[in-house]
């Protein structure tokens, strides 16, 4: 499931938040709910541990303990029920002078279903089940070759899916000479060629008709791929979702790990390239068609009022209480909210000028 722009920026500055506290002992409390989880039983376990805790010998961290679980089981007593996601949630005492008593909650419903359960007490609030939610889930085909061997896999997030492995007839180089060579020749360019549609073949049947698939990355000697995407072999639909060719040394399972090392750049152009695209079509239109475009807080809000706005893009430097102001008048008629990041040119050049802008639906003049 891949999340949304502000799914994404909501679950981001929530992980940032905690991601801030330090325990000076073992007294900051992580709690996962899986989804469909008897809330009862994890509050009756929180209060088994409110038990166990006064056996700390530590006066300070006994307190802090002790209140960080009693703080834990107000909050999910708020709770009727488990969310349908699952609940994560955190206590402890944040103050930062030692001595004192800061004691905070905080809980959220994420975006992804949880389906582990965790109790943990630590000098750090555990994120790293938050942390995996906000890494890119979409699907990528990936293909190692060389002119013997090949393999097709998936990649879903950083996990390599093999599908399919296959070996070519090419026979080795022979040192004869004369009519042999040339008809051992022909042979190993005949052998090559049925890889190569095999190959292509198998990446038809496996790819295509695939709507999660984001893109293919091809790896393997230069040699190899230069042939093998020079000619025809792949179909139209195939070779456009196509996204990058990488010389790689290996092949197997070791050229897959390789193809995955070397194309995190292109992963994470494509993770932020909706992004991108979306600023410049504003830019551009702003260009050209000015009066299809709007920016600034007051225009986007009268855009919004009037039901012109169609796309609504919002910096993620913007306040909280901005973009929620925003995010409701655009429910109200149907708009998209985009949250932009500042990672690229076109999210720095959002923010420069006034961090909010609108596509819309129909021209107008403000």
């Amino acid at each position: 499931m891949a999340l949304t722009s502000k799914q994404k920026f909501e679950l981001k500055k929530f992980v940032n938040e905690l991601d801030k506290y330090r325990g000076r002992h073992t007294e900051l409390v992580t709690v996962y709910i899986p989804a469909d989880y008897d809330m009862n039983k994890i509050i009756n376990h929180i209060k088994q541990e409110q038990g166990t805790a006064t056996n700390i010998k530590s006066t300070s961290t006994r307190k802090n303990v002790i209140d960080a679980l009693e703080r834990m089981v107000q909050h999910l007593r708020l709770f009727k029920k488990t969310p349908p996601h699952g609940l994560a949630a955190f206590s402890g005492n944040v103050a930062e002078r030692e001595g004192q008593s800061d004691v905070k909650v905080w809980s959220i419903e994420p975006p992804v279903p949880l389906k582990t359960r965790i109790y943990r007490c630590d000098k750090t609030f555990q994120l790293d089940l938050l942390r995996e939610m906000l890494e890119v889930k979409e699907v990528y085909g990936m293909v190692v070759m060389d002119r013997r061997d090949a393999m097709i896999a998936f990649l879903k997030g950083k996990t390599i899916v093999p599908l399919v492995k296959t070996h070519s007839e090419v026979p080795g180089k022979t040192k004869a000479g004369g009519q042999s060579a040339a008809r051992f020749e022909r042979l190993r360019e005949g052998a090559k060629k049925a890889h190569y549609k095999k190959v292509a073949e198998y990446m038809k049947e496996q790819f295509l008709g695939k709507k999660e698939l984001k893109g293919i990355i091809i790896g393997g000697p230069s040699v190899t791929t230069n042939e093998f995407m020079g000619a025809d072999y792949l179909t139209g639909d195939v070779k456009k979702k196509v996204i990058a060719v990488k010389d790689l040394s290996y092949t197997g399972e070791f050229g897959l790990q390789e193809l995955l090392d070397k194309s995190a750049d292109v992963l994470a152009a494509e993770e932020v390239a909706a992004e991108k695209e979306l600023v410049q079509r504003f830019l551009n239109l702003l260009a050209k068609k000015p009066g299809m475009v709007t920016y600034g807080q007051s225009e986007v809000t009268k855009a919004l009022e009037m039901g012109a706005a169609e796309i609504v893009l919002l910096s993620e430097d913007l306040e909280d209480q901005v973009i929620s102001q925003l995010e409701k008048k655009a429910k109200e008629t149907s708009a998209e909210v985009m949250i932009i990041s500042t990672e690229t040119r076109e999210g720095v050049q959002l923010r420069d000028l006034g961090k909010i802008a609108a596509i819309l639906r129909y021209e107008m003049n403000f």
